[in-house]
Order: C-alpha cells, then sequence, then structure tokens
C-alpha cells in the first residue's frame, strides 16, 4: 500500500507531503484545485516519461517520493525478476533535473524507466475517467477473463510456445527465400562450376603450365644453346673437361712433390668430376628436347582456359578461382539440401502447431468456465446500482486462428434495458452504466488479483444520488482487502472515507500553488456541505453532511 507521497516542484505544487491510511480514503477539491496533479506525480513515480514543462521552478529539481508498505503481498520474487532491492518498506523515488535528465531510484539504488513501470503494475492501478472505455478492450477484457480464470500457468504456456511456433515461421520463410533465390540462379551457378571443375585446378598449376610453354615455345633456341654449351665442354681438344683434366694431372703430380699442395688438387678434382655431370646432364637435356607442337598446342589451350575463367570471375590467380568453386558448391548444396530443410522446418511448425491448439483449448475452456460467474456477480451488482434489467453476455468462439491472446474470440454485449437484445458492449453502453460496469469488474478482479492499492479518479461520473451511495459502499467494501483511493465530487462517495483529503489552491508571492490537508470530523462536515450545494453554515446542510458520515 502507499503510506506516503511526497511531492516537490512539480506543477502547481511547491512542497507537499501526504500520508495515507491503508483503507479507504477520499480526496476532493474544486476542478482546477490540483487533483489530477497529484494523479500525474503517481504516474511519474510509476515510471511514465517525464515533461521539463512541468517543473514548477525551472531552476530547481523535481522531486517524487513514494514510501510503499509491499510485506504483505509476495512480491520479492518480482523485486528480483526485475534485479531491484527488495524492502518490505519500499521507497520509490523520481527526480527531474532542470537540465531535463531523469532518474530514478528503488530503495536508493539508480533503476531504469521500464523496470519502474514493470515494478509499478504490481503496485497501483490507478483507474481514471477515460478508463472506463477499456471495458471495450479486447485486451482488457481478455485480462478480466483470464484474472478470474487464475489460468496465468496455462497462458504463460501458451504464450511461450505461440512465440516458438512464429520463430519457426520465420525460419521456414528465410528457407523459402533462400530456395526461391537458389532456383533462379541454379542452372547458371551449375554451369559456372562445370567449368571450374573441368578446368581441374590447382595450387601451382599456372606456373607450371606457363614454364612448359616456354620451354615448348623455344625449342630451337634452346638445342642451340644447349648444343653450344656441351661442345664447349666436351671437345676433345678445347674443351673445358679436357683442360681441367690436364690440369688436375699436374696438380696431383706437384703435390706429391709438395704436400702442401694436395688439398688443391682436391678441391680441383671435385670441380672437374662436377663438370663432367654437368656436361652429362647436358647431353641428356639436349638429346630430350623435342619440338612437339601438339603439346604446345595443349599447353596454350589450357592456359587460355585458366586466363578466361580468371578473367570472367575476375580473379588473378588460382587460388581465387578455388574460393569461386568454393561457394558455387555451396549454393549449388543450398538448392540440393534445401528441399530436406524445408521439410524439416515445415514437420516443426505442424508439431507446433499441435501442441499450441492443445494449450490453445484448455485456455479457452478455462476462459469459458467463468463467463457465467461474470456475467452473474455484474448483473447482480448492477441491479444494486440502478440497473435492474442489466443484461451482459459474453461469449466464447473458438477458431484456431493463432495470436498472442489464444486460439479464440470473445464478444462482450451488453443491453441495459428490459426487452432490448444484448449489443456490442462499446456501442450501447452509456458513460454512466460503463462506470458503473467498471467499478463491478474492479470489485470482481480484486478478489483475485494481490494489488497493495486501487485509484479510482472520478469513477462515479454520470451517477448520483442512491446510485453514488451504493457505489461508494462497494470501494468501502473493497478497502476492506485492500488500499482504496477515490477522487470524487460525489459527497455520497466522500462521506464514507475513512480519512478524507482536500486539495485546495493558495496564492503566495504572486504565485498560484496547490496544497492538500487532511480533513479533522468536523472540517469534513464543512466540506460535505459545501459538497452538497448548500450553506456551509445552515444547519440543515451541516445535518444533511453529518447524517452521510454516519
Amino acid at each position: 500500500m502507499l503510506k506516503v507521497l511526497g511531492i516537490k516542484n512539480f506543477a502547481l505544487i511547491e512542497d507537499i507531503s501526504i500520508e495515507f491510511t491503508d483503507n479507504f480514503s477520499i480526496i476532493t477539491g474544486e476542478t482546477g484545485a490540483g487533483k489530477s496533479i497529484i494523479l500525474g506525480a503517481l504516474s511519474l513515480l510509476l515510471g511514465k516519461r517525464a515533461d521539463l514543462s512541468s517543473i514548477r521552478d525551472s531552476e530547481k529539481k523535481c522531486v517524487i517520493e513514494g514510501h510503499f508498505s509491499v510485506g504483505k503481498f509476495n512480491l520479492q520474487n518480482r523485486f528480483e525478476d526485475l534485479d531491484l532491492d527488495y524492502e518490505e518498506e519500499t521507497i520509490i523515488r523520481r527526480e527531474i533535473l532542470p537540465s531535463g535528465k531523469s532518474r530514478a531510484f528503488v530503495n536508493d539504488t539508480p533503476v531504469r524507466l521500464t523496470n519502474l513501470s514493470e515494478l509499478g503494475v504490481h503496485l497501483i492501478d490507478i483507474h481514471s475517467q477515460h478508463e472506463t472505455l477499456s471495458i471495450a478492450n479486447p485486451d482488457y477484457q481478455y485480462g478480466i477473463l483470464d484474472t478470474v480464470a487464475q489460468n496465468f500457468e496455462i497462458k504463460s504456456t501458451y504464450i511461450d510456445n505461440y512465440k516458438l511456433l512464429n520463430q519457426y515461421r520465420k525460419e521456414f520463410e528465410v528457407l523459402k527465400s533462400r530456395q526461391d533465390k537458389a532456383d533462379e540462379a541454379y542452372d547458371y551457378n551449375v554451369f559456372l562450376l562445370s567449368e571450374l571443375t573441368e578446368a581441374n585446378l590447382r595450387l601451382g598449376l599456372q606456373e607450371e603450365l606457363e614454364a612448359s610453354q616456354s620451354k615448348l615455345s623455344h625449342v630451337e633456341e634452346l638445342e642451340e644453346k644447349l648444343g653450344l654449351s656441351f661442345q664447349q665442354m666436351d671437345d676433345e681438344s678445347v674443351g673445358v673437361l679436357s683442360q681441367l683434366r690436364e690440369i688436375n694431372l699436374n696438380l696431383k703430380k706437384a703435390s706429391k712433390l709438395d704436400p702442401s699442395l694436395s688439398e688443391l688438387s682436391q678441391r680441383l678434382e671435385s670441380i672437374w668430376i662436377e663438370a663432367e655431370d654437368i656436361s652429362s646432364e647436358t647431353q641428356s637435356q639436349l638429346e630430350a628436347l623435342d619440338a612437339d607442337p601438339r603439346a604446345l598446342e595443349e599447353v596454350n589451350d589450357k592456359l587460355q582456359t585458366i586466363y578466361t575463367l580468371q578473367k570472367k570471375h575476375h580473379k588473378s590467380d588460382i587460388e581465387g578461382l578455388l574460393e569461386v568453386k568454393d561457394d558455387l558448391e555451396e549454393q549449388v548444396s543450398v538448392k540440393d539440401n534445401a528441399e530436406k530443410e524445408i521439410k524439416k522446418a515445415e514437420k516443426l511448425i505442424t508439431d507446433q502447431k499441435t501442441k499450441l491448439l492443445s494449450l490453445a483449448k484448455a485456455l479457452f475452456e478455462s476462459r469459458t468456465k467463468v463467463t457465467k460467474k461474470i456475467t452473474n456477480l455484474v448483473e447482480s451488482m448492477l441491479k444494486d446500482l440502478g440497473i435492474p434489467d442489466a443484461k451482459l453476455v459474453i461469449e466464447g468462439k473458438f477458431d484456431a486462428d493463432f495470436t498472442l491472446r489464444g486460439g479464440d474470440s470473445f464478444q462482450w454485449m451488453f443491453s441495459a434495458n428490459k426487452g432490448s437484445e444484448p449489443q456490442d458492449i462499446k456501442r450501447v453502453a452509456s458513460g454512466g452504466e460503463l462506470s458503473r460496469i467498471t467499478l463491478t469488474i474492479k470489485s470482481l478482479l480484486a478478489e483475485y488479483e494481490n494489488l497493495p492499492t486501487i485509484i479510482f479518479d472520478e469513477i462515479d461520473t454520470g451517477v448520483s444520488g442512491d446510485i453514488a451511495t451504493k457505489m461508494g459502499a462497494i470501494m468501502k467494501r473493497m478497502s476492506s482487502s485492500l488500499q482504496v483511493i477515490s477522487i470524487t465530487h460525489l459527497p455520497q462517495i466522500a462521506g464514507m472515507g475513512k480519512q478524507h483529503l482536500k486539495v485546495y489552491k493558495t496564492i503566495a508571492n504572486e504565485k498560484t500553488q496547490s496544497n492538500i490537508m487532511v480533513l479533522t470530523e468536523k472540517d469534513r462536515v464543512v466540506e460535505l456541505a459545501e459538497m452538497l450545494g448548500g450553506d456551509k453554515t445552515s444547519k440543515s446542510a451541516l445535518a444533511h453532511a453529518q447524517s452521510l458520515l454516519k
């Protein structure tokens, strides 16, 4: 429950602190006195985005602070889920700096606004005037059905599986898109891949072919050079080998005379042996030379194929072509494997639909079971609230058209007059009727929701007299299990509060400001007399006010 609300430098409020009781509190005041400002401050405290224009003094920061007693409401797990420090006496503070920057704290720990908003829905339900139209909103209607049905576990499991179905559908669409693209380019990719495959490419092939091309293109010149080299080395009279042989013999003889020359002789003998080997290899190369136009043509064709592929694929070497080949193989395999992957994805979707169908049916059944309970209670309470012939019908239909809500649809129809066929509630219910229907629904939900505080902002709009008294009685009954705060203009409701606060305006230093005070028993009599429209000093008006308090 909300124990204390402090507001500083917000709109018309300079600095106020409000202490609330844990039962039924009433807030009254003339139109424009600042009741809506208090609600605005509470909304900021519960995570609403800040507006710099709401700061009263633009040079000071705005501070809104709420003290909540939450020990009886089993909110520890919710605090943990939101990564917040849990305290049975929790303090929430919201600051708006002159710069426009906003900060929020829970038990003095900074928090994000999203977390604050998620926590706020578990602390206070603010029902403003325009929210009477919520009863015609499908999301709100489903919320009522699910709260009364207490089917949160089934609903949570359904939502998880619904999201999983959507995930499978997205994955299927991706696979299908890939297949479509693969189909479009498949034939061309197969052709390109076959070209690269037939080329028998491997690393180093281009260099080998270019070397063979150079050799086969210059056979005659090679014959000439190799022949001349062999002749110069092997000629019997002037050849290099003949001269080295003679020098080697002379050095061997000299080394016998001078042993220090033996190393020199050995070195020369090594040169002579190496020269003989070179001569022999030169002769072999010369004999192996053969002008082969056909082999040259074959090498040229292979090189031309490589050069053409490099130009086509904008690559400068065989390594680049091999990368293209790998990529094409992958693209072609997508097409080849797509059918298998798509069938697998389709099976996942089918299986998930079957599972979701079972959960959706269970969800529908749980909702259908409570429709009569809701309509009976609403109709019964509306009779007491001045609509004796009220008829509320909630018709459900299961169509397996899966949405985040389920696989069903519910139509809420209402009739206020005897003999009239119920029609869509948003079309036939008046403002006053919607207020009363909403109050009965809130009263019902209070039995199922473990909510600390509910605030009604002029839910009594469009009613008066005995009906207002009965609406007040319902709110008072609700306050036995939760904290109820009602902002009202009706004295019949104001008289039922355990605590009565009045919002009023004063002028200080040429500035208008809103204030709030807790009324004493005597003050309440005067306030109610004024609200009754009578002279607050007349005995009859005061007597009427006192009777309301009793």
